[in-house]
């Protein structure tokens, strides 16, 4: 792909949410986001613009999650949005992030641990709306609602606290695990997004839970071979 794809107004409109969402949530928008955020009638005329921004080869669409909606590669290196800035794997001349993969974590020892890094990856800095600072290949499925598949690699910037709704990494124990985050007045809920698996219930004192990032882009293995 030499030149960026011709959009319509409405299709980078569409794009720009998308991107925008994944670097602000850790996952892309549902159909319904997309048409509350834009006014659309209905989902379908939402879906009616991915499926052309899919056919242009800017996105690739996954079937039967709701929040199936991936940027492509060859989109990463090539598209500007409006404002000139490129949403790039490295390239020669912009501002760079080198961001570690975090492999297995050891029972109480910090996840940024030396022992814990698998290796190193490059990135151009504007991929991410908030700067990562490591990497953490997901295992397993149970957020495949929110676009978040076995294999992705996922953007966490470090934090100890998190708002409710916001993806986050949590330890608990000597496991560390990616759940949506939700607190009330009596416990921590951590929120998978597949109906194949349950909450996780904790206290709110309970001394096996810390808060280690939140997730803040994805990136999708493929994109790195």
């Amino acid at each position: 792909m030499n030149e960026s794809p011709k959009l319509t107004p409405r299709q980078q409109q569409i794009l720009d949410l998308v991107q925008s969402a994944i670097a602000r949530t850790g996952s892309p928008p549902t159909r319904a986001e997309i048409a509350t955020e834009l006014g659309f009638r209905s989902a379908n005329a939402a879906e009616e613009h991915l499926q052309a921004l899919a056919r242009k080869g800017v996105i690739e669409l996954v079937g039967g999650t709701s929040r199936g909606i991936r940027l492509k590669s060859d989109t990463l290196k090539t598209l500007n949005d409006s404002r000139g800035r490129q949403y790039t794997l490295p390239l020669p001349g912009f501002a760079q992030l080198t961001l570690p993969l975090v492999g297995r974590v050891a029972a109480g020892s910090p996840i940024l641990a030396q022992e814990h890094i698998d290796e190193t990856y490059l990135f151009e800095a504007s991929l991410f709306a908030r700067r990562p600072d490591y990497l953490l290949k997901v295992r397993g499925m149970s957020m495949r609602d929110a676009g978040i598949l076995d294999g992705d690699l996922l953007a966490v910037q470090k934090a100890r606290e998190a708002r409710n709704g916001q993806i986050v990494v949590a330890r608990l124990g000597d496991d560390v695990t990616v759940k949506r985050l939700r607190r009330t007045s009596k416990a921590i809920e951590l929120l998978a997004e597949n109906p194949d698996f349950k909450p996780i219930t904790l206290a709110l004192d309970d001394p096996e839970f810390a808060l280690e990032g939140i997730a803040v882009g994805l990136i999708r293995n493929t994109m790195l071979m």
